[in-house]
């Protein structure tokens, strides 16, 4: 192994390959359920409350499993605790289709966000290893393509399988890909080297507290009134308490859970700083905008899944170029780039109206997917470009994680503020629907828009809670193109790692 953690590999192409198959089947997990919630619902027989479990339970136990990877992977082996995760994710995904109640469903998928959290940060640890560092940010170019497409692909996949065969084929799609993953990797990957590292059961246990509670209340909150619940108060009690042991004992402790080195690296903190509002911007807009064309605009779902896909060939493109050309150009002008094509397309879908053409969602979306494809790739390289090569897997689980609280945060805010702004805009616009508005006087309009009729009045109400509505995406819409400016700036904390660093005294002396 070189200085720089690279490892000379025969059948790097199939290593490649298999580890994909992987991280693609898990993030896929993470979105390709949501539309098959309905039918779960009643084939299961189970409340709404009940069914949302079978998503909390997934992405909790993720969550809280993820930062272990580096700990895991160290004691005992990557190789081997990449064919005990896609085993079980396996299993668990054929429990899960087989399930007949709620509680089966939940447990089983519990236990498959256990076995999946390590897939997504041992991949990116994979392929940084296997791959030279000239050729990190290719490599990164395409573990970008399964992370970024896998989740905008997972509504549009979920949705084809419940419409035409069953919701449970949503799980079992899961069982050939794993089984051709775990093939590849068994026969092609080698093991790597074991630390034998003691551990921090405390610092364990507390960050998995946080997290998780920070989890169930992005989950939950919105379901039960937030603080108005005493289950999210215990949440935030529980996850505070937690957070500040966690400081605390990692500040004094001989072998902390997360190795306090990670975060001396100020490229890579920098990166997890960003890889957060990226997670924001990819699933933040993708939760908002199905929902936006089906009860806005009337559009089925699989137009909407069309609609969407010119989003992933966007982030295709822009990663095929970025990995061309990101020898010869500064990353830090890739980003910011990305940023301001995303900001751009953000600020074009603050116009929308329930009336939008199709071909400017389809545009802003392409213009949205390249931008991403611009940020994440060179985002990928940059932020491991100056870390040890001995933290690699540990930093890979806290890249995955922060990106994934990034999502999690950004899809509870902006659905909470598009149920908030919807009654707040409805109570608005009706303030000036009364018999004495000029504009409701029947000499104005016919019969069906009159206000002093039933049929008139359930016609204006409609109208105004589609209005309310299309205000609340947009300000949804605002709302996030100032989050890409606004993190714009931060780029300079950045260091262009194809830029020598100036050499120190002992470097010079032995030259």
């Amino acid at each position: 192994m070189s200085s720089s953690g690279y490892i000379p590999v025969a059948n790097k192409g199939l290593i490649t390959v298999s580890v994909m198959l992987a991280t693609i089947m898990q993030v896929l997990d993470t979105t390709i359920a949501n539309v098959a919630l309905p039918h779960m619902q009643g084939s299961l027989s189970s409340t709404q409350d009940q069914v949302t479990w079978v998503l909390t339970s997934y992405i909790v136990a993720s969550a809280i499993m993820t930062p272990a990877t580096g700990w895991l992977t160290g004691r005992y082996g990557r190789k081997n605790i990449f064919l005990v995760s896609i085993t079980g994710f396996t299993l668990t995904s054929i429990l899960c289709g087989m399930a007949t109640s709620i509680e089966e469903m939940v447990v089983f998928r519990l236990f498959q966000g256990v076995f999946g959290a390590a897939l997504v940060p041992l991949s990116q640890a994979t392929l940084l290893d296997i791959n030279p560092k000239e050729k990190h940010t290719s490599a990164m170019a395409m573990w970008g393509v399964g992370i970024m497409l896998a989740p905008i692909l997972g509504p549009t996949l979920g949705g084809y399988l419940t419409e035409y065969y069953s919701w449970r084929w949503v799980f079992y799609i899961n069982v050939p890909v794993g089984i051709i993953s775990f093939l590849g990797i068994l026969t092609f990957m080698t093991e790597t080297d074991r630390q034998e590292r003691p551990f921090d059961t405390l610092g364990f246990w507390m960050l998995s507290i946080t997290i998780g509670c920070l989890q169930l209340v992005l989950d939950r909150g919105e379901q039960v009134d937030w603080f108005q619940s005493k289950e999210i108060i215990i949440y935030v009690g529980s996850g505070l308490a937690a957070f500040w042991i966690f400081i605390v004992h990692s500040k004094y402790a001989k072998h902390p859970f997360l190795s306090p080195e990670i975060f001396l690296d100020r490229n890579f903190m920098t990166g997890i700083f960003f890889i957060f509002f990226v997670g924001i911007i990819l699933l933040a807009t993708i939760a908002l905008l199905p929902p936006y064309m089906q009860s806005i605009m009337g559009y089925p779902v699989i137009d909407v899944g069309l609609t969407m896909a010119p989003r992933g060939l966007g982030t295709m493109i822009s990663m095929f170029i970025v990995g061309q050309i990101s020898s010869r150009i500064d990353p830090r002008i890739l980003i910011v780039t990305g940023l301001i094509l995303i900001a751009v397309s953000l600020w074009e879908m603050t116009g929308f109206n329930s009336f939008v053409p199709t071909f400017l969602i389809i545009k802003t979306g392409f213009f949205q997917g390249l931008g991403l494809g611009l940020i994440f790739v060179p985002l990928s390289t940059i932020s491991f470009a100056t870390l040890d090569q001995q933290y690699r897997t540990e930093a890979a689980g806290l890249f995955s994680l922060m990106r994934n609280l990034g999502s999690s945060i950004g899809v509870s805010v902006v659905m909470t503020l598009v149920s908030t702004g919807r009654q707040m805009n409805h109570s608005y616009l009706a303030e000036n629907i009364t018999p004495f508005n000029v504009g409701l006087m029947e000499n104005y309009f016919d019969q069906t828009l009159s206000s002093i009729s039933a049929m008139g009045l359930f016609m204006i109400d409609s109208q105004i809670n589609k209005q309310a509505a299309t205000i609340a995406y947009l300000n949804d819409f605002a709302l996030m193109m100032w989050v890409v400016i606004l993190s714009i700036p931060f780029v300079i904390f950045l260091k262009n790692p194809h830029k020598k660093q100036p050499k120190n005294l002992p470097e010079i002396l032995s030259d």
